[in-house]
């Protein structure tokens, strides 16, 4: 790479131009939105100046851009690397970069070792064979999936004894925050975070509505939780489920279905073309087998790689 420099807030707009050329050469559309960068360069806990890194080449052209994030106090560090097209060949600098700063982001919590996860689109072999250069091997495969509104979606009954709170209130915020940690504890790469930081990291992004986050108390015990923004909003025009959980104790008694409709209806609503979700196809829970018995279908694999420092 010929200039090295840290990301500024102002530097969005160019790393989204650099992203969709990525995503137009393996996806054919482009599929992140600007708003996502936005999001991403203002994060709670991502720090510009030690944190990601922005490649030019002798024009002043932006030809690459990754990034390290640690989510929480666990040694998982997450990160990516985006390289124009054309430009394969000059990434090793950047990967060799965000994999330094994952050794010390786990170091900095203490931990010997560092778990770095990256995801990759299924169609992206360029950057599948440097992943795996650099030591990466499969980690888990997840499907987005995605169910069509054609006009209004008619509410779910609420079963007995089920009642709903939406996230207006802080008092279900804090229990919707409790049931993701514990519907979520035994899920890959899931990693445990306080209430604060947990509601920092959304109230920070552009996509939280809080009306979007209902919470289902049975027999006034909270119960399970879903969780939709708009983040899918611009470019596709659907409403995102970003968290569906259900605490272990109340399965099995069709909470999660409900919960799913329950979005459904208020997608369409909304006014939204659709519901896009993400499911982990190694779910602890049998998830992706309800998404599919709902009407939802995969349009999309992103697989995650895996490699312990």
């Amino acid at each position: 790479m010929t200039a090295l420099s840290r990301p500024r807030a102002e530097d969005a707009a160019a790393i989204h131009d650099l992203v969709a050329a990525c995503d137009l050469a393996v996806l054919g559309r482009v599929d992140t939105p600007l708003d996502d960068i936005v999001d991403e360069l203002a994060e709670p806990g991502f720090d510009l100046d030690r944190d990601g890194w922005l490649a030019h080449d002798a024009d002043g052209r932006l030809v690459g851009w990754a990034s390290a994030y640690a989510p929480g106090g666990d040694d998982l560090v997450q990160i990516d690397v985006y390289v124009r097209p054309g430009s394969e060949s000059r990434a090793d600098e950047l990967w060799q970069l965000v994999l330094g700063r994952a050794r010390e982001l786990a170091a900095e919590r203490g931990h010997d070792r560092a778990t770095v996860d990256v995801g990759v689109h299924r169609a992206d072999e360029a950057k599948r064979a440097l992943a795996g250069r650099h030591g990466f091997g499969p980690g888990t495969t997840y499907h987005r999936m995605r169910i069509d509104h054609h006009g209004p979606v008619a509410p779910p009954a609420v079963p007995p004894g089920v009642t709903l709170h939406t996230g207006d209130a802080d008092e279900v915020r804090r229990q919707a925050h409790q049931v993701h940690q514990d519907g979520f504890a035994d899920h890959f790469g899931f990693v445990r975070v306080g209430y604060d930081d947990w509601y920092e990291r959304r109230q920070a992004r552009s996509t939280t509505d809080w009306s979007r986050l209902t919470l289902a108390r049975i027999d006034g015990r909270p119960a399970g939780v879903v969780i939709g923004n708009d983040q899918f909003v611009p470019d596709e025009g659907c409403g995102y489920v970003a968290t569906l959980a259900v605490l272990p104790e109340f399965r099995g008694r069709g909470l999660g279905r409900f919960l799913l409709l329950h979005a459904f209806a208020a997608d369409a609503a909304a006014g939204r073309k659709g519901t896009i979700l993400h499911v982990d196809s190694h779910n602890t829970t049998p998830a992706l087998d309800l998404y599919l018995s709902a009407g939802m279908r995969p349009v999309m694999i992103i697989d995650v790689l895996r490699r312990h420092l």
